[in-house]
């Protein structure tokens, strides 16, 4: 049988003598290289575009800076030269502007990598952070703060709320799913699917309920958006992010040899049931972070990943950080079109992500079935 290695680089060559004299390594097969050089251009094209989308974000708006004047302001603040702008100019830079940003880089990064850390836990390209509940458990907490009127954290009461309820649903459902000590995956995607029909019960519950008011906030937040970004919702939302951005690249290997299957990763040393509790943790942490400070915003987590393992191949050592990165860029560059295509209004960036990635999706469906021959 074929391994997924040899899937992705190509059949490797072996000498039947083995090593060449002197024991010198063969040398690597092509497809090897081209998949790294590949990975590293993909790498830095996807940071000089997500330089290049944070500053036309932070320049670009209702009140337009120019291009140079960020730069001058942002040189200015580090100590290495530059100017200030105007005081109208500064207020919209650094308490607007760059806070909206610095919030889309860091969701979009969580929810792209999470989106990676599904697939690979799963083996299915089609998994998002939303099939085990996450979003749907943030959310019912998010509503039910609303509906209550609870201010216990004062404005922090939302966030604080969205973000237990996501961690507590994400730890429901994997021990729901348990049984004999081992989680089968289709039982946990079940479980998944169960838990989002009673969330979205419990929140069409509150909804009745809620007054006017209360039912256009709720909607406003799960349309998801941006526009309430303010340097403390970063530093809420930073340690989370950081915390799972670091922690996954690290498992980049045993998704690898996780995706050979179950039996040959355990074989090769792997304890997958302890990895899928990690992993699915850091999708927890990831996910309910995301949520909590900017609402349910869908897709990033199915495309980004997807697109990438399409350019480059099904390896996590790229693909994780990968995600990472593409999730950030397209969340800037989807809040950036959110401010400006209906300018003076501001269209729900969740709506936005919504609409472009629900036809990819039923094209990847279409794909994916066309390539297969129908579904197994």
């Amino acid at each position: 049988m074929t391994s997924s290695y040899e899937e992705r680089t190509g059949p490797v060559e072996k000498s039947p003598g083995g090593p060449a004299r002197g024991g010198a390594p063969e040398p690597p097969a092509p497809g090897v290289k081209s998949s790294r050089s590949t990975a590293y251009l993909l790498t830095l094209g996807l940071s000089l575009a997500l330089l290049v989308g944070c500053l036309l974000s932070a320049a670009i708006g209702a009140y337009n800076i120019p291009l140079g004047d960020v730069l001058s302001s942002v040189q200015h603040r580090i100590g290495l030269g530059g100017q200030a702008l105007d005081r109208v100019g500064e207020s919209v830079l650094w308490n607007v502007r760059l806070p909206r940003v610095a919030l889309a880089v860091l969701v979009g990064a969580s929810l792209g990598c999470a989106g990676a850390l599904m697939q690979g836990v799963f083996g299915n390209p089609l998994a998002e952070p939303g099939v085990i509940g996450i979003s749907a458990g943030a959310a019912v907490g998010a509503v039910a703060s609303i509906a209550l009127g609870l201010t216990f954290f004062g404005n922090w009461t939302i966030t604080v709320f969205a973000f237990v309820a996501g961690l507590a649903t994400v730890l429901l459902v994997y021990a729901l799913s348990r049984s004999g000590g081992r989680t089968e995956v289709v039982t946990l995607i079940l479980t998944g699917i169960a838990v989002n029909a009673f969330a979205g019960a419990l929140i069409g519950l509150f909804i009745f309920f809620a007054d006017n008011a209360q039912i256009t906030q709720i909607t406003f937040w799960q349309l998801g958006s941006l526009s309430q970004a303010t340097w403390p919702k970063v530093l809420a939302v930073l340690p989370c992010a950081l915390a799972g951005l670091l922690i996954a690249p690290f498992y980049s290997r045993k998704l690898d040899l996780l995706a050979l299957g179950e039996r040959p990763a355990r074989h090769l040393g792997v304890d997958v049931e302890r990895l899928r509790i990690v992993l699915v943790l850091v999708v927890a942490l990831l996910t309910a972070a995301a949520v909590a400070v900017a609402g349910i915003i869908s897709f990033v987590g199915l495309l980004v990943p997807h697109l990438l393992r399409m350019a480059n191949g099904p390896g996590h050592r790229f693909l994780v950080p990968g995600s990472a990165l593409g999730g950030a860029l397209v969340l800037v560059a989807g809040d950036l079109a959110a401010r400006t295509v209906a300018a003076p209004a501001e269209l729900p960036l969740g709506v936005l992500t919504a609409l472009f990635g629900s036809p990819f999706f039923f094209w990847l469906l279409r794909r994916t079935r066309r390539k297969q021959g129908g579904w197994a």
